[in-house]
């Protein structure tokens, strides 16, 4: 990333971008830790096997909230980087590979959901095996090992435009020192398909599926409804199952679509800019770097709160927490409830985006 330059920035500005910063990593530390908690103390979590996902997906965020985070902001207030250029490289493939990873996990989610909710039971069964999501949490932390440390210690992301990353990385007018991650047009181009561009593209497949399998499914139910209808006039309840699953996958789209959106306008003015800059001389401005890549970095803090607010069951979780194991959010009792937890589910899991 290119130096912010913030040496317009009064000792008011400071204040008020130091704030909304500390605001950003306090929010992801403090969220990512409450899901992880959550999956650890609620028994029923544990049992979902989309929640390992999101448990890895929230210890990837963590750690760019507290490894990554804190030295971005450092070197943005104070407009100069003080830790070494070797320190430099390792933050920024610790930037790199923490990023990616939570941008893989989403996408393995979504592919989860996506065998959860268009598939048949015994597919769901065959294909989310333990070994199976294993492979699949593996290669979320592997894959971005080839992108990040082996590149960027290597040196091949600056091939080709080290005398302008010399250039860049001193400001003899502020004497000021920065820690410059620039990268040329084939690494740019290779790190933003396998960082971004890919799971964008099976996210998007994923919930466009689920979407239509939710419509297919609310149109036979309908259909099913009017063609069982009595020739007396007399309207009977509908099925209670058929209508509680339409209801919890229509749902299930929903949520996957508001993730996904998310997903989007935090990284996408990112990567997009990751791969034109090189093409146009790298003329884009370093404070317009600067805000897409904190832009993407709230989205490891925005994660935790959309599981929050759009999930029931880590809602209870977040809420027995926070009020110290209240017994008004604990789960009602089985036997008192006309359809049970454990039941409420798509292929055995779909209870995870209730």
């Amino acid at each position: 990333v290119l130096p912010s330059s913030s040496e317009g920035f009064g000792v008011a500005e400071k204040i008020v971008l130091l704030t909304f910063i500390s605001a950003v990593i306090l929010m992801a530390i403090l969220g990512n830790l409450l899901v992880m908690v959550a999956v650890c103390r609620d028994r029923q979590l544990r049992k979902i096997k989309t929640n390992y996902f999101i448990v890895s997906l929230a210890f990837a965020d963590l750690l760019v909230s507290v490894l990554v985070m804190p030295f971005g902001a450092i070197e943005l207030v104070q407009d100069n980087w003080i830790y070494g250029e070797m320190f430099c490289l390792v933050r920024t493939s610790l930037d790199v590979l923490l990023t990616t990873a939570s941008i893989l996990h989403l996408c393995c989610i979504s592919l989860d959901r996506y065998y959860a909710i268009c598939c048949q039971p015994l597919v769901y069964r065959n294909k989310m095996t333990p070994l199976r999501i294993a492979v699949m949490l593996g290669g979320c932390w592997v894959i971005p090992t080839f992108i990040s440390f082996l590149p960027i210690m290597q040196g091949w992301n600056s091939i080709g435009i080290i005398d302008l990353i010399q250039q860049r990385q001193f400001n003899k007018a502020s004497n000021s020192t920065y820690c410059i991650f620039m990268v040329n047009k084939p690494y740019a181009i290779t790190c933003s398909v396998v960082a971004f561009y890919i799971p964008f593209f099976l996210m998007v497949l994923a919930y466009y599926r689920i979407y239509v399998t939710a419509r297919e499914h609310a149109r036979q139910i309908r259909v099913l409804q009017r063609a069982g209808a009595p020739t007396d006039g007399r309207q009977h309840p509908p099925d209670q199952h058929s209508t509680h699953r339409m209801k919890t996958e229509t749902k299930a789209a929903k949520t996957l679509c508001i993730i996904m959106g998310c997903f989007c306008l935090c990284w996408a003015p990112f990567f997009i800019t990751n791969i034109v800059d090189p093409f146009i001389n790298y003329t884009v401005p370093g404070k317009l770097w600067t805000a897409f890549l904190w832009l993407g970095y709230i989205n490891s803090g925005l994660n935790p709160f959309l599981y929050a607010f759009l999930n029931k069951s880590f809602r209870r979780a977040f809420l027995i927490i926070l009020c110290c194991g209240d017994e008004r959010y604990r789960r009602p009792s089985i036997l008192g409830q006309t359809v049970p937890c454990s039941t409420t589910t798509i292929n055995g899991s779909t209870h995870v985006l209730r």
